[in-house]
């Protein structure tokens, strides 16, 4: 009988399961369950049970934001573990309990399997110390105040994706793009990484759906001490309430935004602000890289919304890079056109695949 590996990636609005052969990791099943993994506990739970149905598990794998200075490898999930997640919850306050809830519910539900965490921050931990350096009080470095990036299974699976592809390719100087309700990018060199947009948070870089992104840290003060908000509050606020959501003053989603900027100003502001913004971090990674040699586009947003990959790119002419209408259009793997001096691609990420392969490493290795 088939064993398999339950891929649990929990992330800011859906929560995606997978099963994978134990053996040779192909897929056997997959389901997306949209809203937050602590919205309701006992319908996920269901959710788990349909799609695991008959199969035999050999063990769960869970995607985990952020590892705090610690952990970066994938992980069995142990008692001590759970302990030093909790305490790095003020690291990713939106993210870190709910994935934490899931985790011992999961164990609870299958107590007998070895669990697994794999952390969204391990691909950047090797990042330069130009780059990892946050210019604050060396003390705060000391206490693991740094850029820890985010996204790093989905990147992984980009670079591994172009190595079997596009081996050439995968050893330049490249900017990925993972565009969804959070965003962010990496500027990437020989498959390593060189810099990225998200920093000790998932709250920095780009404007996002609801988080803000990078905004004057003396505003914050200001909105603060005028609103009367508290840490949480004001985390909340630059989270929950801003970025996309904010400028339309309607929706984060940038499918209904696009719907309607025909007729809503606030809505195309949002996603022209979104393009121009994303545009910049190409062109400051392009300068940060000394050069560029491909540019990937993955997540919802990066996979999906031709429109935006247009006027993200509209601009970046003098970087080499330009857009095959058609092949935009239709979402190609390579969006360039053939005399390109720049390849555009997009390629659909697997984060799903990438805890299923680190989980199954990780019991291989097991003392």
């Amino acid at each position: 009988m088939t064993r398999a590996i339950l891929a649990v990636n929990a992330g800011s609005s859906t929560v995606k399961l997978a099963l994978f052969d134990a053996g040779d990791l192909r897929t056997i099943g997959a389901k997306v369950w949209t809203g937050r993994a602590s919205d309701s506990e006992p319908e996920l739970l269901a959710v788990v049970r349909e799609t695991v149905g008959d199969t035999v598990l050999a063990a769960v794998g869970h995607r985990i934001v952020h590892g705090g200075p610690r952990h970066y490898e994938p992980a069995r999930v142990t008692p001590e573990l759970l302990g030093e997640l909790n305490e790095s919850v003020a690291l990713a306050p939106n993210h870190l309990p709910a994935a934490i809830g899931l985790i011992q519910s999961l164990q609870r539900r299958y107590a007998e399997l070895p669990h697994v965490a794999c952390f969204d921050t391990g691909f950047h931990r090797d990042l330069p110390e130009i780059a990892r350096r946050l210019p604050i009080p060396r003390t705060w470095d000391q206490r693991g105040v740094r850029r820890y990036g985010f996204h790093g299974l989905s990147y992984e699976y980009v670079i591994h994706t172009l190595r079997s592809d596009h081996p050439e390719l995968a050893r330049g100087r490249l900017v990925l793009a993972h565009l969804g309700n959070g965003s962010s990018l990496a500027a990437v060199k020989d498959g390593a990484p060189v810099d990225t947009s998200m920093s000790f948070t998932p709250l920095a870089g780009p404007m996002m759906s609801t988080r803000s992104g990078d905004i004057d840290p003396g505003l914050v003060a200001v909105m603060a001490r005028q609103e009367r908000l508290t840490p949480d509050q004001t985390e909340e606020l630059l989270g929950s309430r801003s970025g996309l959501l904010a400028v339309s003053a309607s929706t984060g989603d940038m499918r209904q935004l696009l719907e309607r900027e025909a007729q809503d100003p606030l809505a195309r502001l949002a996603v022209d602000m979104y393009s121009y913004q994303i545009r910049k971090w190409i062109g400051s990674f392009a300068a940060a890289l000394g050069g560029l040699d491909g540019l990937v586009f993955t997540g919802g947003i990066g996979e999906h919304a031709s429109a935006v990959r247009a006027r993200i790119c509209s601009g970046l002419e003098f970087l080499g890079i330009t857009l095959d209408p058609r092949r935009n259009q239709q979402n190609d793997d390579v969006i360039s056109p053939a005399d390109g001096h720049i390849p555009v691609h997009v390629i659909r990420t697997n984060e799903e695949l990438m805890i299923a392969r680190h989980t199954s490493s990780a019991l291989r290795n097991a003392p």
